[in-house]
Protein backbone atom coordinates (compact mmCIF):
# COMPACT_ATOMS: atom_id res chain seq x y z
CA UNK A 1 0.00 0.00 0.00
CA UNK A 2 2.47 2.06 0.85
CA UNK A 3 4.63 1.75 -2.00
CA UNK A 4 1.24 2.52 -4.31
CA UNK A 5 0.46 5.55 -2.31
CA UNK A 6 4.30 6.66 -2.96
CA UNK A 7 3.95 6.17 -6.42
CA UNK A 8 0.78 8.03 -6.61
CA UNK A 9 2.36 10.70 -4.84
CA UNK A 10 5.12 10.92 -7.41
CA UNK A 11 3.24 11.07 -10.51
CA UNK A 12 -0.27 13.49 -9.25
CA UNK A 13 1.13 15.17 -6.48
CA UNK A 14 -1.27 13.76 -3.80
CA UNK A 15 -0.77 12.39 -0.48
CA UNK A 16 -2.78 9.11 1.45
CA UNK A 17 -2.58 10.06 5.42
CA UNK A 18 -4.09 6.68 7.44
CA UNK A 19 -7.03 7.80 9.63
CA UNK A 20 -7.51 5.99 13.05
CA UNK A 21 -11.49 5.21 13.01
CA UNK A 22 -14.12 3.00 14.14
CA UNK A 23 -14.59 0.48 10.71
CA UNK A 24 -16.84 -2.94 10.36
CA UNK A 25 -13.75 -4.91 9.87
CA UNK A 26 -10.09 -5.52 12.19
CA UNK A 27 -8.28 -5.78 8.93
CA UNK A 28 -10.27 -2.30 7.09
CA UNK A 29 -8.62 0.78 6.73
CA UNK A 30 -8.95 4.08 6.32
CA UNK A 31 -7.31 7.38 4.60
CA UNK A 32 -7.43 10.49 4.04
CA UNK A 33 -6.41 12.24 0.49
CA UNK A 34 -4.69 15.41 0.53
CA UNK A 35 -3.69 17.77 -2.21
CA UNK A 36 -1.25 20.35 -1.71
CA UNK A 37 -1.78 19.81 1.80
CA UNK A 38 -5.50 20.71 1.24
CA UNK A 39 -7.97 17.45 2.83
CA UNK A 40 -9.98 16.54 -0.76
CA UNK A 41 -11.29 13.04 -0.04
CA UNK A 42 -10.93 9.63 1.65
CA UNK A 43 -10.72 6.22 0.61
CA UNK A 44 -11.68 3.30 2.53
CA UNK A 45 -10.08 -0.18 2.21
CA UNK A 46 -11.67 -3.90 2.57
CA UNK A 47 -8.93 -5.81 0.84
CA UNK A 48 -8.79 -9.49 2.51
CA UNK A 49 -10.88 -12.04 2.30
CA UNK A 50 -13.19 -13.51 4.67
CA UNK A 51 -16.57 -16.12 5.48
CA UNK A 52 -19.47 -14.42 4.61
CA UNK A 53 -18.07 -11.65 2.30
CA UNK A 54 -18.91 -11.21 -1.42
CA UNK A 55 -16.76 -12.60 -3.95
CA UNK A 56 -14.80 -10.58 -6.68
CA UNK A 57 -12.66 -6.77 -6.69
CA UNK A 58 -14.89 -3.85 -7.05
CA UNK A 59 -14.34 0.18 -6.46
CA UNK A 60 -17.54 1.85 -5.03
CA UNK A 61 -18.59 5.29 -4.89
CA UNK A 62 -19.78 6.74 -1.70
CA UNK A 63 -19.99 10.36 -1.84
CA UNK A 64 -19.59 12.27 -4.61
CA UNK A 65 -17.49 15.83 -4.57
CA UNK A 66 -19.94 18.53 -5.36
CA UNK A 67 -21.31 21.79 -3.59
CA UNK A 68 -24.31 22.05 -2.31
CA UNK A 69 -27.05 25.28 -2.51
CA UNK A 70 -25.76 26.91 0.14
CA UNK A 71 -22.51 26.60 -2.29
CA UNK A 72 -20.80 24.47 0.46
CA UNK A 73 -18.26 21.86 -0.76
CA UNK A 74 -18.91 18.18 0.01
CA UNK A 75 -15.95 16.29 -0.55
CA UNK A 76 -15.86 12.76 -2.55
CA UNK A 77 -15.21 9.25 -0.76
CA UNK A 78 -15.27 5.70 -2.06
CA UNK A 79 -14.23 2.05 -0.68
CA UNK A 80 -12.21 -0.40 -2.46
CA UNK A 81 -12.88 -3.91 -2.00
CA UNK A 82 -11.15 -6.46 -2.99
CA UNK A 83 -10.80 -10.42 -1.73
CA UNK A 84 -6.92 -10.61 -1.57
CA UNK A 85 -5.55 -14.06 0.67
CA UNK A 86 -6.22 -12.87 4.04
CA UNK A 87 -3.08 -12.28 6.88
CA UNK A 88 -2.71 -14.24 9.76
CA UNK A 89 -0.59 -13.63 13.10
CA UNK A 90 2.35 -15.07 11.68
CA UNK A 91 2.09 -13.97 8.02
CA UNK A 92 0.87 -10.86 5.88
CA UNK A 93 -1.39 -11.10 3.39
CA UNK A 94 0.66 -12.28 0.40
CA UNK A 95 -0.25 -10.93 -2.87
CA UNK A 96 0.37 -12.37 -6.72
CA UNK A 97 0.95 -9.70 -9.35
CA UNK A 98 -2.37 -10.55 -10.43
CA UNK A 99 -3.29 -9.42 -7.13
CA UNK A 100 -1.72 -6.09 -7.42
CA UNK A 101 -2.85 -5.49 -11.02
CA UNK A 102 -6.60 -5.76 -9.51
CA UNK A 103 -5.63 -2.91 -6.08
CA UNK A 104 -3.98 -0.32 -9.28
CA UNK A 105 -6.97 -1.34 -11.54
CA UNK A 106 -9.69 -0.70 -8.74
CA UNK A 107 -7.37 2.27 -7.44
CA UNK A 108 -7.90 3.66 -10.96
CA UNK A 109 -11.71 4.10 -10.52
CA UNK A 110 -11.25 5.20 -7.28
CA UNK A 111 -8.96 8.81 -8.32
CA UNK A 112 -11.54 8.85 -11.31
CA UNK A 113 -13.83 9.72 -8.28
CA UNK A 114 -12.00 11.04 -5.95
CA UNK A 115 -10.02 13.57 -7.69
CA UNK A 116 -13.24 14.88 -9.07
CA UNK A 117 -13.82 18.93 -9.32
CA UNK A 118 -17.13 19.00 -10.72
CA UNK A 119 -19.46 20.87 -8.76
CA UNK A 120 -22.82 18.99 -9.82
CA UNK A 121 -23.17 15.67 -8.10
CA UNK A 122 -24.96 14.04 -11.19
CA UNK A 123 -21.90 14.16 -13.32
CA UNK A 124 -19.08 14.46 -10.56
CA UNK A 125 -16.41 11.27 -10.53
CA UNK A 126 -17.64 8.19 -12.06
CA UNK A 127 -21.04 9.47 -12.58
CA UNK A 128 -22.43 10.07 -15.67
CA UNK A 129 -19.16 9.10 -17.51
CA UNK A 130 -19.76 7.62 -21.14
CA UNK A 131 -19.98 3.79 -20.35
CA UNK A 132 -17.24 4.08 -23.27
CA UNK A 133 -14.74 5.39 -21.27
CA UNK A 134 -15.31 4.48 -17.88
CA UNK A 135 -12.61 1.81 -17.36
CA UNK A 136 -10.11 4.41 -19.12
CA UNK A 137 -8.10 5.34 -15.65
CA UNK A 138 -8.52 1.55 -14.18
CA UNK A 139 -7.05 0.13 -17.17
CA UNK A 140 -4.06 3.09 -17.54
CA UNK A 141 -3.02 2.30 -13.72
CA UNK A 142 -2.97 -1.73 -14.48
CA UNK A 143 0.29 -0.57 -16.69
CA UNK A 144 2.16 0.76 -13.72
CA UNK A 145 2.03 -2.44 -12.29
CA UNK A 146 4.57 -3.31 -15.09
CA UNK A 147 7.06 -0.66 -14.66
CA UNK A 148 10.35 -2.23 -12.67
CA UNK A 149 10.73 1.01 -10.79
CA UNK A 150 7.29 0.63 -9.29
CA UNK A 151 7.58 -2.95 -8.42
CA UNK A 152 10.91 -2.92 -7.01
CA UNK A 153 9.48 -0.11 -4.43
CA UNK A 154 6.75 -2.20 -4.09
CA UNK A 155 7.66 -5.78 -3.13
CA UNK A 156 9.61 -7.49 -0.79
CA UNK A 157 10.50 -11.27 0.12
CA UNK A 158 7.97 -12.61 2.80
CA UNK A 159 11.06 -14.17 4.44
CA UNK A 160 14.55 -12.38 3.58
CA UNK A 161 12.32 -8.34 2.70
CA UNK A 162 14.42 -8.51 -0.77
CA UNK A 163 12.42 -6.72 -3.13
CA UNK A 164 11.30 -8.47 -6.91
CA UNK A 165 14.52 -10.02 -8.70
CA UNK A 166 15.10 -8.17 -11.87
CA UNK A 167 15.61 -11.82 -13.65
CA UNK A 168 12.20 -12.59 -12.48
CA UNK A 169 10.99 -9.37 -13.41
CA UNK A 170 12.65 -10.02 -17.31
CA UNK A 171 10.55 -13.31 -17.27
CA UNK A 172 7.10 -12.21 -16.23
CA UNK A 173 7.61 -8.97 -19.07
CA UNK A 174 8.60 -11.64 -21.89
CA UNK A 175 5.62 -13.88 -20.91
CA UNK A 176 3.07 -10.88 -20.96
CA UNK A 177 1.65 -10.35 -23.90
CA UNK A 178 1.66 -14.52 -24.39
CA UNK A 179 -1.37 -15.43 -26.72
CA UNK A 180 -2.08 -11.41 -26.76
CA UNK A 181 -3.05 -11.74 -30.62
CA UNK A 182 -5.79 -14.34 -29.55
CA UNK A 183 -7.46 -12.55 -26.76
CA UNK A 184 -7.59 -9.77 -29.02
CA UNK A 185 -9.64 -11.66 -31.16
CA UNK A 186 -11.83 -13.32 -28.67
CA UNK A 187 -12.78 -9.68 -27.68
CA UNK A 188 -13.64 -8.71 -31.20
CA UNK A 189 -16.17 -11.89 -31.48
CA UNK A 190 -17.95 -11.25 -28.15
CA UNK A 191 -17.89 -7.46 -29.37
CA UNK A 192 -19.42 -7.92 -32.55
CA UNK A 193 -21.51 -10.38 -31.75
CA UNK A 194 -23.17 -8.37 -28.96
CA UNK A 195 -23.82 -5.40 -31.40
CA UNK A 196 -25.11 -7.35 -33.82
CA UNK A 197 -27.57 -9.06 -31.79
CA UNK A 198 -28.97 -5.81 -30.18
CA UNK A 199 -28.77 -3.86 -33.81
CA UNK A 200 -30.27 -5.99 -36.51
CA UNK A 201 -30.84 -9.74 -35.11
CA UNK A 202 -34.55 -10.38 -35.80
CA UNK A 203 -35.92 -13.31 -32.88
CA UNK A 204 -39.11 -14.02 -35.43
CA UNK A 205 -36.52 -14.38 -38.60
CA UNK A 206 -35.10 -17.71 -40.03
CA UNK A 207 -31.30 -17.13 -38.22
CA UNK A 208 -31.24 -18.21 -34.77
CA UNK A 209 -28.90 -16.83 -32.33
CA UNK A 210 -26.19 -19.65 -33.01
CA UNK A 211 -26.45 -18.68 -36.60
CA UNK A 212 -25.02 -15.26 -35.64
CA UNK A 213 -22.55 -16.35 -33.51
CA UNK A 214 -21.01 -18.58 -35.87
CA UNK A 215 -20.83 -16.17 -39.32
CA UNK A 216 -19.14 -13.67 -36.68
CA UNK A 217 -16.81 -16.88 -35.45
CA UNK A 218 -16.29 -17.01 -39.29
CA UNK A 219 -15.03 -13.53 -39.86
CA UNK A 220 -12.46 -13.37 -36.61
CA UNK A 221 -12.27 -16.71 -34.93
CA UNK A 222 -8.67 -18.46 -34.96
CA UNK A 223 -10.43 -21.43 -33.08
CA UNK A 224 -14.12 -22.27 -33.65
CA UNK A 225 -15.65 -24.20 -31.01
CA UNK A 226 -17.58 -27.33 -31.34
CA UNK A 227 -20.62 -27.70 -32.78
CA UNK A 228 -22.36 -28.04 -29.19
CA UNK A 229 -20.89 -25.56 -27.71
CA UNK A 230 -23.76 -22.74 -26.84
CA UNK A 231 -21.58 -19.67 -25.71
CA UNK A 232 -24.61 -17.13 -25.98
CA UNK A 233 -26.16 -18.90 -23.24
CA UNK A 234 -23.67 -17.90 -20.57
CA UNK A 235 -23.23 -14.51 -21.97
CA UNK A 236 -23.89 -12.75 -19.22
CA UNK A 237 -22.17 -9.46 -19.07
CA UNK A 238 -25.14 -8.50 -22.00
CA UNK A 239 -28.08 -9.90 -20.20
CA UNK A 240 -27.39 -9.52 -16.70
CA UNK A 241 -24.21 -7.53 -15.95
CA UNK A 242 -24.88 -4.02 -18.02
CA UNK A 243 -23.06 -4.28 -20.84
CA UNK A 244 -26.33 -4.94 -23.57
CA UNK A 245 -24.73 -3.42 -27.11
CA UNK A 246 -21.89 -2.16 -25.08
CA UNK A 247 -19.34 -5.41 -24.41
CA UNK A 248 -17.27 -2.96 -27.12
CA UNK A 249 -16.53 -1.12 -24.72
CA UNK A 250 -13.78 -3.10 -23.22
CA UNK A 251 -11.56 -2.95 -25.99
CA UNK A 252 -12.13 0.27 -26.88
CA UNK A 253 -11.14 1.43 -23.59
CA UNK A 254 -7.77 -0.28 -23.88
CA UNK A 255 -7.14 1.71 -26.98
CA UNK A 256 -8.03 4.74 -24.89
CA UNK A 257 -5.77 3.60 -21.53
CA UNK A 258 -2.76 3.16 -23.65
CA UNK A 259 -2.77 5.66 -25.86
CA UNK A 260 -3.02 7.60 -22.98
CA UNK A 261 -0.49 5.94 -20.92
CA UNK A 262 1.97 6.43 -24.64
CA UNK A 263 2.08 10.34 -23.62
CA UNK A 264 4.30 9.33 -20.72
CA UNK A 265 6.40 7.11 -22.98
CA UNK A 266 6.72 10.25 -25.44
CA UNK A 267 7.82 12.25 -22.71
CA UNK A 268 10.20 9.57 -21.50
CA UNK A 269 9.72 9.14 -18.07
CA UNK A 270 6.49 7.22 -16.70
CA UNK A 271 6.31 9.48 -14.04
CA UNK A 272 6.65 12.48 -15.59
CA UNK A 273 4.73 14.82 -13.20
CA UNK A 274 3.76 17.44 -15.85
CA UNK A 275 1.87 14.86 -18.00
CA UNK A 276 0.59 13.69 -14.75
CA UNK A 277 -1.00 17.03 -13.72
CA UNK A 278 -2.54 17.16 -17.33
CA UNK A 279 -3.72 13.99 -17.33
CA UNK A 280 -5.58 14.60 -13.90
CA UNK A 281 -6.70 17.51 -15.13
CA UNK A 282 -8.20 16.81 -18.17
CA UNK A 283 -9.32 13.07 -17.62
CA UNK A 284 -9.61 12.14 -14.06
CA UNK A 285 -11.16 15.73 -12.30
CA UNK A 286 -13.94 15.86 -15.29
CA UNK A 287 -16.11 13.42 -14.33
CA UNK A 288 -19.20 13.63 -16.60
CA UNK A 289 -19.61 17.19 -17.45
CA UNK A 290 -18.12 17.20 -21.02
CA UNK A 291 -18.09 14.10 -23.42
CA UNK A 292 -15.51 11.64 -22.65
CA UNK A 293 -13.79 11.67 -26.06
CA UNK A 294 -13.33 15.89 -25.53
CA UNK A 295 -11.31 15.09 -22.45
CA UNK A 296 -9.29 12.60 -24.09
CA UNK A 297 -8.35 15.31 -27.11
CA UNK A 298 -7.91 17.74 -24.58
CA UNK A 299 -4.75 15.53 -22.98
CA UNK A 300 -3.34 13.93 -25.92
CA UNK A 301 -4.41 17.11 -28.77
CA UNK A 302 -5.82 14.54 -30.82
CA UNK A 303 -7.80 11.44 -31.78
CA UNK A 304 -7.49 8.05 -30.20
CA UNK A 305 -5.50 5.61 -32.18
CA UNK A 306 -5.09 1.91 -31.24
CA UNK A 307 -1.20 1.74 -32.08
CA UNK A 308 -0.39 2.07 -28.69
CA UNK A 309 -2.40 -0.82 -27.75
CA UNK A 310 -1.03 -2.95 -30.32
CA UNK A 311 2.47 -2.08 -29.55
CA UNK A 312 1.94 -2.48 -25.64
CA UNK A 313 0.18 -6.19 -26.37
CA UNK A 314 3.54 -7.41 -29.06
CA UNK A 315 1.62 -7.09 -31.99
CA UNK A 316 2.91 -4.28 -33.56
CA UNK A 317 7.24 -3.32 -33.10
CA UNK A 318 8.02 -1.47 -30.25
Amino acid sequence: MEGMFTFLHELFGIRFDRIDIPLWDDKALAYDMYENDRLFARVYFDLEARKHKRGGAWMHNFESHCEDPQGNTRLSSAFVVCNFPPSSETSPSLLRHDDVVTLFHEMGHTLHHLLSRVRERGVSGVSGVEWDAVELPSQFMENYCWEWEVLQGMTAHVDNGEPLPRALYDKMLAAKNFQSGMMTVRQLEFSIFDMRLHAEFDPQGSNSVMDLINEVRQEVAVLVPPEWHRFPNSFSHIFGGGYAAGYYSYKWAEVLSADCYAAFEEAGDPFDPVVGRRFLEEILSRGGERPALENFKAFRGREPSPDALLRHSGMIAA
